[in-house]
């Protein structure tokens, strides 16, 4: 007889009440059942006293469970004892065979992961209502903490193989690309291991799970990224490139050894990024014009500086497609390649093989190329290569890691290279930072624009690029919604500074002048700082001064 059908004959539930659950069932899924009790037409008690009658199992009262025997058998599971746990399944193997007690005694999974453990064959299954179920297993977990460290490279192997592991794995890395997130961070911890995606620059807590299944989890993430699965002592790093969701991306997945366990990160990198044009960088119209005008030049080195995470990449990315008019040859060498673009020649670093930046450049060189990009400027050899190809009549496109953009000067100088060299190669360098961009489904005005407008007096620009910024600013705020997850934020636009190195500016750094000196000229040039142009996208109602001042007020205020 069908649950329903048994409700309904010992009078717990009407023929409505049945009909009413079937269309929630039907809309919203779920068992007929708990459809039934979150309804409120039958009590939970009620409910599995029905099913112990219709599936002919048991109930068992708590006091009737032998924790002591579960905790024997804890201890010789193949799957850890967590993921029993996590499904409010206990086990005690007595001299009678192996209790079983279940809040779903029907459940595939666990059918199928109870015969491939090493246990009694006789299996006498009991009923357990949830609440004491999460009762029995909370006692239980304390116990079943530190079980995860004598496990063997065999059975992580077998555990990260798990089909349900292997679907949490998959789903997470889904839910991560469909909410935008450039990483996945893999916390454990004392008791909890967490899960955090970074969207827009930010990180975001998705979820907390019992440290019982961090190591299934932590193993088939290693599985996938080729990394050692039983290695848990030294940093690891490795890389896929799969289908995800219908979308190809790579996988950076980086693995260090902390206190509880291995902190992993997933960085991840869509092939398919959509529309990389110019006008998709935020660039404000004579930032756009003077930037394109230096991607026009025979030959030089344009450096684009920032810290990790700035949108660097991607600058240089839409860079090349603006000039990558089939009349000019580029190549670029990069670590790794994190976007494919048509009708350039890409290259991959390969440092375990000797196959170095230093190593690529040279390679490059002995190809008739007209503009080289090169992905990340690391060391002295690096530099001088980029600084000889400069020099040599190819228009050079790199990165650098420096807060502003004329300390990139006196990085290349520390770097070993002469400032001589330095001058007659630089021809312009762009700082840039990523600010969250207001959800435009949500943004208000401020409710209290006085407190902003004083700041705005305070920070407002006394270089000639003041005026570029309104008199009357548009103040608005962020509130949160659906669209941008409740965070009043939605994508990230970028804020620039750019220096071209005039002959005046290249006399300076060829006498390694101060930087100090070196801003002094730029501004008489018209420099803009990272915050004026912050204050100008802020003043249109793109961000607000917080995440302006946030990102950039280090380097200029």
């Amino acid at each position: 007889m069908l649950i329903g059908e048994l409700l309904q004959a010992q009078g717990l539930v009407k023929t409505a009440e049945i009909e009413n659950a079937l269309l929630v069932q039907a809309s919203k899924g779920g068992k007929l059942g708990e459809v039934l009790v979150r309804l409120g037409a039958v009590s939970t008690s009620s409910l599995y006293a029905c099913l112990a009658e219709q599936l002919a199992c048991p109930l068992l009262a708590p006091a009737e469970f032998d924790e002591a025997a579960a905790r024997a058998t804890m201890e010789r599971l193949r799957m850890p004892a967590g993921w029993w746990l996590d499904r409010q399944v206990l086990l005690a193997e007595t001299e009678a065979g192996l209790q079983v007690a279940s809040t779903d005694p029907l459940d595939i999974d666990v059918r199928e992961a109870l015969a491939e453990e090493p246990l009694a064959a006789a299996h006498h299954w009991r009923l357990l209502l949830p609440a004491d179920a999460e009762a029995l297993a909370q006692r239980l977990r304390q116990h079943a903490q530190g079980q995860s460290g004598s496990l063997d490279a065999r059975t992580l192997r077998e555990l990260a193989e798990d089909a349900p592991v292997v679907a949490f794995v998959n789903n997470t890395l889904a839910q991560a690309l469909e909410a935008r997130a450039s990483d996945i961070h893999v916390e454990p911890g004392e008791r909890e291991c967490t899960l955090r995606f970074r969207i827009d620059g930010v990180l975001h807590t998705r979820s907390t799970m019992p440290m019982d299944r961090y190591p299934a989890i932590a193993s088939r993430v290693k599985l996938i990224g080729g990394l050692d699965i039983a290695e848990r002592r030294l940093p690891q790093d490795g890389r896929i490139g799969t289908r995800v969701a219908g979308r190809e991306v790579d996988i950076r997945i980086s693995s260090i050894p902390a206190v509880h366990g291995e902190s992993l990160v997933l960085r991840l990198l869509p092939k398919e990024r959509g529309d990389i044009g110019m006008h998709r960088i935020g660039m404000e119209p004579d930032h756009m014009a003077q930037f394109q005008d230096w991607l026009q030049w025979p030959n030089g080195l344009v450096l684009v500086t920032g810290p990790t995470g700035s949108g660097k990449s991607t600058t240089l990315y839409s860079a090349l497609s603006h000039i990558n008019d089939g009349v000019r040859k580029l190549i670029t060498v990069e670590d790794p390649v994190e976007l494919r673009l048509p009708g350039v020649v890409q290259i991959q670093t390969q440092a375990d093989i000797g196959y170095t930046f230093a190593r690529a450049l040279r390679s490059i060189l002995r190809h008739d190329p007209d503009v080289i990009m090169v992905g990340e400027i690391r060391d002295r050899e690096t530099a001088e290569i980029a600084i000889q190809a400069a020099l040599t009549g190819h228009l050079v496109l790199a990165t650098l890691h420096t807060n502003d953009a004329l300390s990139a000067v006196n990085r290349l100088v520390d770097m070993g290279i002469e400032p001589y060299l330095v001058a007659a190669a630089l021809r312009a360098v762009m700082a840039q930072r990523l600010v969250r961009r207001l959800c435009p489904s949500c943004a208000q005005p401020h409710n209290d624009p006085e407190p902003l407008a004083q700041r705005w007096a305070r920070l407002a620009p006394r270089t000639p690029a003041a005026a570029n910024l309104p008199a009357q600013p548009q103040w608005l705020m962020a509130k949160g919604c659906a669209a941008c997850s409740g965070t009043g934020f939605r994508g990230r636009v970028g804020i620039y500074e750019l220096v071209t190195v005039t002959a005046p500016l290249q006399h300076e750094i060829a006498q390694n002048a101060p930087i100090e000196r070196l801003l002094e000229l730029a501004n008489q040039d018209g420099r803009r700082s990272m915050v004026d142009d912050g204050l100008i996208k802020t003043s249109r109602g793109l961000s607000t001064l917080d995440e302006v001042m946030r990102a950039a007020s280090a380097q200029d205020e």
